[in-house]
């Protein structure tokens, strides 16, 4: 006599492929929405036309806000055709210590250029690189 093995019957089989999709659906859709914590959340640095390079004082002044929800880390600062500047230490203001804007954070960093390479009135390009892979550009006046 042989015994025949029985698998689950076809509805409830449906029903638990039905059930863990949706538990993996409601899993991607929170972390992509930031419901679980910070893994959904961005940084978003906003910056001011009032920045500039005060040629006299060799600073590069930046008027920045993180207006998004994590932190941004900014590691390099680029000033197009004259130099680039990687010193962490040195991107600071009044809240902001090594270059990490907290999030909420409205600051103005002070940073230390190189002395002659800046001409008064002319336009520069300076980018802004962070630890989440962002780049920002602004043209600031070198006064």
């Amino acid at each position: 006599m042989k015994t025949r093995m029985r698998g689950i019957e076809p509805i409830i089989a449906v029903v638990i492929l039905v059930a863990v999709t949706l538990v993996i659906a409601i899993g991607v859709i929170g972390w992509i929405m930031g419901w679980w914590g910070t893994f959904g959340a961005t940084e978003s640095l906003q910056f001011y036309p009032d920045s500039y390079i005060d040629v006299a004082k060799n600073q590069l002044l930046l008027h920045l806000k993180n207006t998004g929800s994590a932190s941004a880390v900014i590691y390099k600062i680029e000033i197009s055709g004259v130099e680039t500047l990687t010193d962490t230490a040195d991107f600071k203001g009044g809240t902001v210590k090594d270059g990490t804007v907290g999030p909420g954070t409205e600051d103005i960093l002070t940073i230390s250029i190189s002395q002659g390479k800046y001409t008064a009135g002319a336009n520069y390009l300076v980018k802004i690189y962070t630890r989440a892979g962002n780049v920002y550009s602004v043209t600031v006046q070198a006064k």
